[in-house]
């Protein structure tokens, strides 16, 4: 992830992280189902919803500690 990309992340507002983090978990199971089913072309797309899970989840927590 790019820096400007992490940027916006830590400026967005707590609740629309956690909006993001829904839409991209969702994402992501729908990717796996499709990956069982044989239709995923694009695995490299399961790889980069995850680290953006990760990244907003990381966000989320450092916000908690402050």
């Amino acid at each position: 992830m790019k820096t400007r990309e992490l940027q916006a992340l830590k400026n967005k507002v707590s609740a629309e992280l956690e909006k993001d983090l829904v839409s991209f978990r969702e994402r992501l199971g729908q990717l796996q189902f499709d990956l069982a089913a044989g239709k995923v072309k694009n695995i490299k797309e399961i790889k980069a919803v995850k680290k953006a899970i990760a990244t907003i989840l990381t966000v989320l927590k450092e916000r908690g500690a402050k």
